[in-house]
């Protein structure tokens, strides 16, 4: 009996394998519907209310596209018996996140690849269980998959490259979802000109052009939807709110093991799989909600400008020009103005490289696109194009320092930006001298 889920961007998602079917009626793969997929993104693009569940569907249906298509024709380059772990590794790349994944993990020290895999190898969870009746090792192999340690570099390639399922599913989906239309690219061609070869994957000459786009796309979609200031505000919010309520746990422990429980082993440092995957989205919402009427004024603040999206603004620096004292300054000049700039200033830096060839020295090389030309030779891309050789090995993005809406009507703040920029050379070193001496005066008054 096949499954059919319609799906606006693929249309219809069909599961024919009995196995598949079940991995997605497993708890830890229904809680994916209770989890976003662009986290605070949907503050600023009110549409991407997409799911980590339907992400991981989409990526599932592409990979089972290019397995069929290879099954049927390159019998000698690539082996059927691979198709049921490449698909089973598509589902379930992602079935490890947590809820508001990468701010949680930077706060609470969780690895969702890690979770991932031990969601798919741990013999408590459903998925688990599933995975053992194709073998006793199946589940290894499917985590090895998402590790990169999988021997066949093709299977490797389709899950996680420059150009994968993964990343072929997630920018159509959100600029779908997020109504930009920058983020399209010519999916179908794409799949009809990739191939198997010995060491992984490549595309026929005649896609090149598609290749193309699809880079550019993921550049486009990273400048103007991944690294929104305004999502990344709402981040540095959810990351300040999180560090306040951690901070209060160790003084007022009962107050948080009645709000909000489930968060109680991650702030004890002693969480477990289990108390893992009783976390999403919906449930963080609510402690959000609780802790509004929290007799603590910073926590409650925090909470109501996340839950009503009240905004830090924000300013760009040069992090090669600016010196910490600089920023140090400008917190001080924040909390002159009654803020703690320990929770309503903060850092925040978002960079990516569009593209790249291989470079074994680096600390994460990346597999390079391939171009397969008439007389069978394979060309890495930035070679054969102008286009993306102008993109290759660049570094886009910039980082940005977060601050108090109110602080843009302090003229003594305003003084240092330009077109939202801060301008280091209007700091004078007498200033922050200057500013240190009257600080460490007014600690001695209070002393």
């Amino acid at each position: 009996m096949e499954k059919v889920f319609r799906d606006p961007v693929h249309d219809y998602i069909t599961v024919t394998h009995p196995v598949i079917s079940e991995l997605i009626d497993t708890a830890e793969f229904q809680r994916l519907r209770r989890i976003k997929q662009l986290g605070t993104s949907s503050f600023t693009f009110h549409g991407a209310e997409h799911t980590r569940f339907s992400h991981c569907l989409g990526v599932y249906h592409i990979a089972k596209r290019i397995t069929d298509y290879f099954s049927l024709n390159f019998p000698l380059e690539w082996d059927p018996d691979e198709n049921l772990v490449t698909q089973c590794a598509a589902l379930l790349h992602d079935v490890g996140h947590g809820a508001y994944s990468h701010t949680f993990e930077g706060l609470f020290n969780t690895d969702h690849e890690a979770v991932t895999r031990e969601i798919i190898t741990s013999p408590d969870t459903e998925i688990n269980a599933i995975l053992r009746k194709v073998s006793a090792d199946f589940p290894e192999k499917v985590a090895s998959v998402i590790s990169h340690e999988y021997p066949n570099p093709q299977v490797v390639q389709l899950i996680s490259s420059q150009i994968d399922a993964d990343r072929m599913d997630y920018l159509l989906r959100d600029a779908y979802f997020t109504g930009a239309v920058y983020g399209q690219f010519d999916l179908t061609w794409i799949l009809r000109v990739i191939v198997p070869t010995e060491n992984g994957i490549a595309f026929k000459y005649s896609g090149m052009h598609a290749v193309e786009d699809y880079i550019v796309s993921r550049y486009q979609m990273y400048m103007q939807v991944y690294f929104h200031a305004a999502s990344r505000s709402m981040e540095v919010l959810l990351q300040k709110l999180l560090a306040r309520a951690k901070f209060l746990y160790n003084l007022h422990p009962d107050y948080f093991a009645l709000s909000s429980p489930c968060l109680v082993p991650f702030f004890e440092k002693n969480h477990n799989l289990k108390d893992y995957l009783r976390l999403d989205d919906g449930v963080m919402n609510t402690y959000f909600q609780v802790w509004m009427s929290h007799e603590d004024e910073i926590l409650a603040d925090l909470a109501s400008a996340y839950v009503n999206r009240h905004l830090l603004k924000s300013i760009t620096f040069d992090p090669k020009a600016v010196e910490l004292k600089d920023l140090d300054f400008l917190s001080s000049l924040v909390e002159e103005a009654g803020f703690n700039p320990d929770y309503y200033t903060g850092i925040h830096s978002n960079y990516d490289l569009p593209y790249d060839f291989y470079r074994p020295s680096s600390e994460k090389p990346r597999t390079e696109i391939k171009i397969l030309q008439k007389n069978g030779s394979l060309t890495e891309l930035s070679v054969l194009s102008p286009l993306i050789k102008s993109l290759t090995g660049t570094i886009h993005g910039n980082s940005r320092f977060y601050f108090p809406k109110a602080m843009l009507e302090n003229p003594k703040f305003t003084k240092y930006i330009v077109n939202d920029s801060l301008i280091t050379d209007s700091i004078q070193p007498t200033e922050i001298a200057d500013k240190a001496v009257s600080q460490q005066l007014s600690l001695d008054d209070n002393l």
